[in-house]
């Protein structure tokens, strides 16, 4: 076994943590999230509503997964180091649910997403990140109620 072995089975282990929890998404099954994350996984900022950990993002995640039914993530940049992956993203769909109040619109979606991940090995600990929420609420046409 070779010297660099360990290092890059760690960072085969964290990458495929973090594809893990895009394929949340794209593969519509919550429960990848406990392949992925920690069950003490920091997700910053919280939604609105959201608890911690998995178990706190699985009913959002599924709230998402019937506003947009073929949604999608697509990594376009996957930049790593040990025990650290940010992440460009962009989150494909068609608002056919409701959607934070927002009855069906039939529009299709395309948010940037930007996301940094540190891992202890195998999976995230914790997750900041940043969408593009503004571009979704005017590619439906509709914001929230105050």
């Amino acid at each position: 076994m070779s010297a660099t072995q360990p290092l890059n089975q760690r960072l085969q282990t964290e990458r495929t943590a973090v594809e893990n929890l895009y394929r949340a998404f794209s593969d519509k099954n919550p429960d990848l999230l406990d392949l992925a994350v920690t069950q003490d996984w920091d997700d910053i900022p919280l939604a609105p509503g959201q608890g911690p950990g998995p178990e706190g993002f699985k009913p959002l995640l599924a709230s998402f997964i019937a506003a947009f039914p073929d949604i999608n993530i697509i990594v376009h940049d996957m930049l790593q180091e040990p025990g650290k992956i940010a992440v460009r993203a962009e989150i494909t769909g068609t608002h056919q649910g409701e959607f934070m109040g927002i009855a069906p619109t039939g529009r299709r979606i395309s948010v940037r997403l930007h996301e940094f991940h540190l891992l202890n090995g195998e999976r995230v600990t914790t997750t900041w990140h940043m969408e593009d929420w503004m571009a979704l609420f005017q590619q439906i046409g509709q914001f929230p109620a105050q």
